[in-house]
C-alpha cells in the first residue's frame, strides 16, 4: 500500500494503532545493546502506548522480555479501552515524571511531536527515549527545531521495510528507532542500519 494509501487508512484505523513487529523490535534491542548497557536488571521501563488486543501481545513489553528484561520492570500504559496494558489512559496527561529509566514505544504518528517532548521531560536524568518514527521524520520544516533542540544520540535505520498489519504487506516508507539520552545534546547523531 503507498504512503499515501496509508495516510488515508489511518483517518478510520482506531486510535492510530498499527501493530509494531515484535522481530522488528527485537532486532533493534540486539543491536543496541551492543553499544549501551540499558537493560539491567533494575531498570523501570515505560511503553506509553503500548497497544495490544485480544489478537495482538503489546510488542514492546513482548520484546523486552525475549531479551531478558524482568516482566515486573516494564509499566504499560494506552488510551485504547481494548488494549491489554496495565493502565488505560492518556499518557500526554499522566504525572510520571521521573520514574522511569527507558520510555520506548512506537508513538502515534499525529501526536508524535507531543509523546516525544513529554517523554523526554518524564525519564530520569541520565534515562533513554526511543521512539520508533519514520525515516523521513528527520525532514521538515516543522520538526527543525526538535533537532535544534534534541538531537537524538542514535538513529537506528530498519534496512527493510515493515509491516504493521496482519496480511504481512509494507507501505512504501522506512522505519527507524530513534534513541535520545536526557542531559545528552549530541550535534549529530550516530546513525545505524540494521
Amino acid at each position: 500500500m503507498s504512503s499515501t494509501n496509508r495516510s488515508n487508512a489511518r483517518q478510520t484505523h482506531v486510535s492510530d494503532y498499527y501493530i509494531t513487529p515484535i522481530n522488528k523490535i527485537v532486532e533493534f534491542l540486539n543491536e543496541f545493546n551492543k553499544y549501551e548497557d540499558i537493560f539491567r536488571k533494575d531498570v523501570k521501563i515505560l511503553d506509553c502506548c503500548a497497544g495490544g488486543d485480544k489478537k495482538h501481545l503489546m510488542s514492546y513489553p513482548e520484546a523486552l522480555k525475549q531479551i531478558g528484561v524482568n516482566p515486573h520492570n516494564i509499566f504499560t500504559v494506552d488510551i485504547r479501552e481494548d488494549s491489554l496494558a496495565d493502565s488505560k489512559g492518556d499518557y500526554l496527561t499522566l504525572d510520571c515524571k521521573n520514574q522511569f529509566d527507558v520510555i520506548i514505544t512506537n508513538p502515534p504518528f499525529n501526536i508524535s511531536r507531543e509523546i516525544i517532548n513529554k517523554a523526554l521531560d518524564d525519564v530520569k536524568d541520565g534515562g533513554y527515549v526511543i521512539m520508533l518514527l519514520r525515516l523521513n521524520y528527520l525532514g521538515g520544516k516543522l520538526r527543525k527545531d526538535l533537532w535544534d533542540k534534541y538531537m537524538p544520540s542514535y538513529i537506528f535505520v530498519h534496512n527493510r521495510r515493515m509491516s504493521f498489519t496482519d496480511d504481512g504487506k509494507t507501505d512504501s516508507i522506512e522505519y527507524a528507532h530513534y534513541v535520545w539520552k536526557k542531559g545528552e545534546h549530541p550535534k549529530f547523531s550516530k546513525l545505524m542500519v540494521i
